[in-house]
């Protein structure tokens, strides 16, 4: 598997990565080190706890991660949720869709993981 395959895999954007990141090298660089990210999971447990700012600092550095890295719809996710509890901003979720957000982002993020992975022991 090559990173356009592994993109495709993921339904992420090889392209944009390429525009951010340049080099092919970097793509495999940091995308072999999202399995290692603890951003995801801190976000799941803020989301347990309902820690309006721990939720905000994780969905934000996971959507700097994600969108740098062309994952579009783990980007996309993570932006409704540092939005949504961004300081100052009034909530407009209720907290168990909250809860259902974050179960969406940990799904998704486990698929890209398993697939990733796969791509590294290829």
């Amino acid at each position: 598997m090559n990173l356009q395959e592994l993109y495709a895999a993921i339904d992420g954007d090889y392209t944009h990565a390429a525009k951010v990141l340049r080099m092919d090298k970097l793509i495999d660089k940091h995308i072999r080190k999202l399995p290692g990210n603890n951003v995801v999971s801190g976000l799941v447990e803020a989301g347990r706890a309902m820690d309006a700012t721990a939720i905000f600092e994780n969905a934000h550095a996971m959507k700097g991660v994600c969108s740098n890295l062309g994952l579009t719809k783990l980007a996309e996710a993570a932006t409704l949720l540092s939005d949504e509890f961004r300081p100052g901003t009034p909530r407009e979720l209720t907290d168990s869709e909250v809860a259902e957000k974050i179960d969406e982002i940990e799904a998704q993020f486990n698929k890209t993981i398993d697939v990733i992975e796969q791509y590294a022991s290829s």
